[in-house]
């Protein structure tokens, strides 16, 4: 007879005594499993009760100093959220500021645990952020004196090495108001008008001179006091307050210049954005930039649309089209045209799109598109322009063309395998033992290889090319054993 599914409802069913002897015995000499279940329990007592034992055992956190390895991470990230859900939903339910004290509390512990741990992942910083979160949905609740809630936010921020009180300002901007807002921006003026003492330098580097230790120290303490200066500029929704953080040049800064107009279109001036944003772009003209800045023409999109400059916007639309073949632009440029002079349109950007210099570039916007019918048309066109290195856009790519364009998927597979080859790449050999594979399976769909080599004259040509490339060679004879 077959035994009864293992689920709630059929535990629920064996009663509370044997499902206590069972989880006993289920936790016995597993520390983690049996904190997990003191805290449940902890849920259940007075949230001055619960808070106790919180308290203990982040002191407990606090007081170690072995390596946490990536397991142990996730496992002590795991308990962190639920201590911030018991904190939340148990505790500050009954008391909030005891609930935000222990929030705070756990804030703390971010210096420690990331020097015993590494956060490349970003799973403490996650339980973080999740802290944050939490005090931001107290807040509101929260019966604090301002200015010594300012105080708390002010100290806090000065040694914030590992941003866990990034954005504490705006969690807390209800329960500080215009009162404790106002007394944390004069001791940050206050602050920033100070000079720098010579005991503040003692952590910079011995053979650095004084005077750049001095030169230093201040450019680290004005970074932060123009974070929390900008933060209650937009707690009290102060534009110009904002703005005054940056210099007429910094305000052309591409990861500025966006920031500022968004903040001057919510304050209803959009002629002062747009400014800003034609600064900025008139500024990156004169750099020759190989990356992309979507958010500064998204900035001057909207500056545009806000002003109802509907041809300037268009003819800004288009250009960041040409420029990065940028599908959404296309998209929202399109949909802003009158019936029917949206097919022409789209013709000419697949016409642009072909003879784009980049060809990776046409590929990857024939994928947002998507339009497969113009990758295999640029692919077959411009093919010995294929960068086989570029692995992470052409696997995919080849997956788009071999149903309908199996020329076009083979000659993309070709060019990861020669690249693979020429390059002695052996890491890749698996992968491009798989790809003539795709070939050869390809192989019966193409009618027509027209000017380039058949799948058996390639297959000879790289036999007599790298006749020595076992390792290949035996992984595509695995692969044949495997089709």
């Amino acid at each position: 007879m077959a035994g009864k599914s293992l689920n709630k409802k059929n535990l629920e069913a064996l009663g509370a005594e044997t499902l206590a002897e069972l989880l006993m015995e289920a936790v016995k000499g597993d520390a983690a499993r049996q904190r997990r279940v003191r805290m449940a329990l902890s849920s259940e007592q007075s949230p001055k009760e619960a808070a106790a034992d919180i308290r203990k055992r982040l002191a407990q956190i606090r007081r170690a100093k072995s390596w946490i390895s990536t397991r142990a991470q996730r496992t002590l990230a795991k308990e962190l959220n639920g201590l911030i859900d018991i904190i939340l939903n148990r505790v500050a339910s009954g008391d909030v500021d005891l609930g935000f004290d222990l929030l705070w509390s756990l804030l703390h512990l971010a210096p420690d645990i990331h020097a015993r741990t590494d956060d490349s992942n970003g799973t403490i910083g996650d339980v973080m952020d999740a802290a944050m979160d939490a005090i931001q949905t107290l807040a509101p609740r929260l019966d604090r004196d301002a200015e010594q809630l300012a105080d708390q936010v002010f100290e806090a921020l000065q040694d914030n090495s590992y941003g866990e009180f990034d954005g504490i300002i705006p969690a807390l901007s209800q329960a500080l108001g215009d009162q404790g807002l106002t007394a944390l921006r004069v001791r940050a003026e206050t602050a920033m008008d100070a000079p720098v003492t010579v005991d503040e330098t003692e952590d910079c580097g011995i053979f650095m001179s004084a005077e750049r230790r001095l030169e230093m120290v201040k450019d680290n303490k004005d970074r932060t006091l123009r974070m929390i200066l900008s933060d209650i500029a937009d707690a009290q929704g102060d534009v110009d307050a904002w703005l005054s953080q940056y210099s007429a040049r910094q305000l052309t800064y591409h990861t500025i210049a966006p920031d500022a107009a968004r903040r001057l279109l919510q304050a209803g001036r959009a002629e002062d954005a747009l400014r800003i944003m034609e600064s900025c772009i008139a500024s990156e003209q004169d750099k020759d930039r190989a990356f992309d800045t979507p958010k500064v023409d998204s900035a001057h999109f909207a500056c545009l649309e806000a002003l109802g400059k509907e041809g300037a916007l268009r003819s800004a639309m288009w250009s960041r089209f040409e420029t990065r073949l940028c599908a959404e632009t296309l998209r929202r440029y399109l949909s802003r045209l009158p019936d029917f002079d949206d097919d022409e349109a789209l013709e000419d950007a697949r016409t642009h799109a072909r003879t784009h210099p980049d060809l990776l570039q046409g590929l990857i916007f024939c994928m947002s598109w998507p339009d497969p019918g113009l990758a295999a048309d640029m692919i077959l066109s411009r093919h010995a322009e294929l960068d086989g290195d570029s692995y992470e856009l052409l696997t995919p790519t080849a997956e788009l063309l071999k149903a309908e364009h199996p020329l076009a998927a083979t000659l993309v597979w070709r060019s990861m395998i020669t690249f693979a080859l020429q390059n002695n790449r052996t890491k890749r050999y698996r992968h491009a033992a798989r790809h003539l594979a795709s070939c050869a399976q390809a192989d019966m769909a193409v009618a027509d290889y027209a000017t380039f080599q058949s799948h058996e004259a390639f297959v000879d040509d790289l036999r007599r090319k790298h006749p020595r490339k076992h390792a290949f060679w035996d992984k595509v004879e695995q692969q044949g054993r495997i089709e």
